[in-house]
This record gives C-alpha cells, structure tokens and sequence, in this order.
C-alpha cells in the first residue's frame, strides 16, 4: 500500500495533512519571523548532546532547558550550552515552562511516545528522534495526537532532510537508473555498543539499548534510517518482512542482536536487504540502488552512479553529475552526484525551524515516522518470532 493510500485508509488524517508543505491549524503559540524559537532538549546523552551542539550554530533557535534523569548526561547537556539553559532532572516540570516553546526528544526509544505526547499536551512543537515510537500501540496512540494537535511534530529521520538524499530520489524516481530491482543496505560497525558503568544501578538506565524492553536494537537504531529512505523512494510499504540475527559475538548478556539481517519485499516487486553489524566496519555505512540501466551508491553525504553497459550517459547529460571518480567501496569508476548540502542533523533542525515558523508540515513527519516504526516493529517480530510479518 502506498503512503497516501495508507494515510487514507487508515482514517488518521483529512487528505489536507497528507502534503509535505500543507499549513497545520493554528498554533496555540504565537511565534513570529523575527522571533527566537526557545527549545528544550530532553536527553542528553551522545545524540542529544550532540543535537545541542549543532542547535548552538543554527540561527532563530536558542536551547533555553536541558532534562537527563542521568547527573553526568544533565551536566554535560549544561556544558554544551555554556550553562545558559536552566536544567531539569523531572521532563514534566521542562514541559510546564511556558518560555519553552519547542521540545527535542533524544531518550530511549520506549520513552518517545509518551513523552511527545505529554509535550503536544503542553502546546509544544515536538521534533522526536528516530524511530519515532517503540510497538503498535505507542505508535497509534502518537499519531492520533499529532493529529489532533497544532502544532508541529518532526520524526529524526535526517537524511530525509538531506538536499542530497533528495536529488537522488528525484533522479531515480525520474528513471535515471531506470527499472529499480534491488535496494542494499548496511551499516556495520566494529565495537560491542556498550558504556561503561560505575554504578551497577544504572546498568539499564545507561546501556538501554542492549535490553529488548526499552531498545529495538540495531533496527531502531540505525537500520531505522535506511528503511525509511527506502519507503520514502519507492513511495510505498512492504508487504512483506523477513529477518534473522543473533547474539553472536559480544556474549555479555545483552538481549538486542549484535547482527541483523533483514529482507523486504514491497508491492512493486523491489526487494530491499538492510544488514548491520558489530563485529566488522567495512563498507560502514552505504545504501545501494540498482535499476536497469544504472546503480546510485550513497553513504553519509556522498553518492555516485554507475552506468550498466549501453546506458552509459554523457557527463553533463544529467544535472548534478560531474566528472569519473573512484567510491571507495565499489570497485571502477562512477561519476560523483555533486549536490550543495549541509549535513543531515543540522539540515534537519533548520527544516524544523523553518516550519515552525512558516506553520508547514514537516517532509519526516508523524506518518512517515509512524510508517518506518511499524516495519522497525515487523522486522523485530519476524527475527524474535522466526516468522515472515506481513503487512497488515
């Protein structure tokens, strides 16, 4: 089923909130051009701490409170605004702030629904961290809310944000590699994944992630990013999820798998694989589009494109492609998509900047958000379960 064909059907939404650059309701704040937007991040830990950082460059924000139930994440969340923000240990006293006009949630990912809920109760523009929310129920209850809100709610997914990302989609949705036949996806890693801890109290608290009741694992994670492109190129659901993995190599008493391996099958007859692992980082992170008369290779802010034999075009031919270089993953020659764009985290925040301002629907929003949690939901049940899911 489509995006547009699953937000009808489903009766969430009007078809007026379907368009990326539809106008939302009024809000229930008045901010204006000229104003600055007054953000509160809620989890500080290495992304929201980071997200802080890349907040502090970006004109028309200003990160006014931090939250972290963790002392040394609140601290160092503190630090990266130069102890301007005021700090919370409680997110229900952040969201009582009437100054905080916008909420940045970088939690765990069993908390992002009830937490972006509260703060659409509160009248605050929500931008959640990818994957938007842990199982069906969560993820149901938060788009019910959004859309009965008015105010703006953006899913992390950043590399929808990317101008890059979104020339390739136009390229390829344009037939520049012709017939799409297979989308590969990885993003391997070399390490165990896990912090150290001091306090054995805070085992869960610090390495959620390694623990099946607040983390999707490597899916929610990462593989996250790559499904939604995925779904936002082919412009449709899976119908059908395979999947295996395990715990393979860090036998430490983690529940998460430390490989996946993933297989989708959408409607129109592509097949998309999505592999993660932490044993061994070649190749990193890449996803790989074949078509019948190219290939598009991407990996964080790069991409190339190989033309197949008696398809090969001029240089010049297609806008944004420039000379033959080597990508040090494939082996020959490609020429380099040269597009302008920032990264992806930084471009994202300034997307959700501008539509706050501009009163517009995110392009990463709640339903293509929700649209990337149930396949992260699928793909878990089909490796725990051993089961095929298919798309209900």
């Amino acid at each position: 089923m489509k995006r547009r064909e699953f937000i009808t059907k489903s009766g969430i939404v009007s078809a007026g909130l379907i368009a990326g650059t539809s106008t939302l309701g009024a809000f229930s704040k008045n901010i204006g051009s000229n104003s600055t937007i007054n953000i509160g991040v809620i989890g500080c830990g290495n992304r929201g701490g980071g997200l802080i950082s890349v907040l502090n460059q970006i004109e028309g924000v200003q990160v006014s409170a931090v939250c972290d139930i963790l002392p040394f994440n609140l601290e160092n969340g503190l630090k990266r605004t130069q102890n301007k923000a005021k700090a919370y240990t409680d997110y229900q006293k952040l969201l009582d702030n009437k100054t905080v006009d916008a909420i940045l949630i970088a939690t765990p990912f069993s908390t992002h629904a009830t937490i972006a809920i509260d703060a659409l109760d509160a009248g605050k523009h929500v931008y959640c961290e990818k994957t938007m929310a842990k199982g069906f129920n969560g993820i149901e209850e938060l788009v019910k809310k959004v859309t009965a809100s008015k105010t703006i709610f953006q899913t992390g997914h950043q590399y929808h944000s990317s101008k890059l990302y979104k020339h390739v989609v136009n390229m390829i949705q344009n037939g520049d590699i012709g017939e799409v036949a297979s989308i590969e996806c990885q993003w391997n890693r070399n390490g165990n994944w896990r912090r150290p801890v001091a306090d054995p109290s805070l085992e869960r608290a610090i390495n959620w992630r390694m623990y099946r009741e607040y983390s999707g694992g490597l899916v929610a994670e990462l593989c996250s990013h790559q499904i939604d492109f995925a779904h936002w190129l082919l412009g449709e659901n899976p119908k059908k999820i395979m999947g295996t993995g395990g715990i393979n190599f860090w036998k430490d008493g983690r529940e998460t798998f430390d490989n996946i391996h993933l297989l989708y099958e959408y409607p129109c007859g592509v097949k998309a694989s999505f592999t993660c692992l932490t044993s061994n980082a070649l190749g990193d992170y890449q996803i790989k589009v074949q078509g019948s008369k190219g290939t598009i290779q991407l990996d964080y802010t790069k991409a190339w494109i190989y033309h197949e034999k008696r398809h090969e075009t001029k240089l010049g031919d297609v806008d944004g492609v420039s000379g033959a270089t080597a990508s040090p993953y494939l082996q020959g020659k490609g020429f380099a998509i040269e597009v302008d764009h920032i990264e992806p985290s930084k471009q994202a925040l300034m997307d959700f900047r501008d539509c706050i301002l501009n009163n517009q629907q995110p392009i990463s929003n709640v339903y293509t958000g929700a649209e990337t949690a149930k396949a992260v939901q699928l793909s878990l049940d089909a490796m725990y379960e051993e089961t095929i899911q298919y798309w209900k």
